[in-house]
């Protein structure tokens, strides 16, 4: 498919120039940053997957023991307490 786009004059020279140094076309550029830009996750799915997480840590955290748990019982455990 071909798409025509207007561009200001100064911004074509500098991504001509960028394309140049990378050794590519500014057709092949304008193509990876388009694929980059597109296959990039939006803000919003980026948010919905850490509040998962963030779920699924807490809900971790509530099941493991507290460190003085784990330590009072290492106390019992070699008698050290009295």
């Amino acid at each position: 498919m071909n798409l025509t786009i207007t561009l200001d004059e100064d911004l074509l020279n500098r991504a001509r120039a960028v394309a140049r140094s990378r050794g590519m076309s500014l057709q092949a550029l304008l193509r990876e940053q388009l694929e980059r830009l597109v296959g990039q996750p939006s803000l919003d799915d980026l948010a919905t997957e850490l509040e998962s997480r963030w779920g699924s840590a807490r809900a971790l955290s509530e099941r493991l023991p507290r460190r003085a748990d784990i330590y009072d019982e290492l106390l019992d455990r070699d008698g050290r307490r009295g």
